[in-house]
């Protein structure tokens, strides 16, 4: 029996419907970066103010290692 959909996964799941209606047709690439990097920065975001900055907390929270969220927060600029 398969899980019930989530109001995050039914968003995402419209939101990337409407990118498709939007194309036209169009040949598009990159969606899987253009969504994940849309969806992990806030997520990043939040959790360090969630922990207000400690990130052995926040890794936790996020269940990846210390220097994964490390090196994630240099990518996407996040102090």
């Amino acid at each position: 029996m398969s899980k019930p959909e989530t109001e995050l996964s039914a968003c995402v799941r419209r939101l990337v419907t409407d990118y498709f209606s939007h194309m036209d047709g169009e040949k598009c690439s990159g969606v899987y970066d253009m969504v994940i990097g849309s969806v992990e920065k806030p997520l990043l975001e939040v959790v360090l103010t969630h922990t207000e900055g400690n990130q052995t907390q926040a890794s936790e929270i996020l269940g990846i290692n210390r220097n994964t969220l490390r090196k994630k927060m240099q990518h996407y600029g996040v102090k």
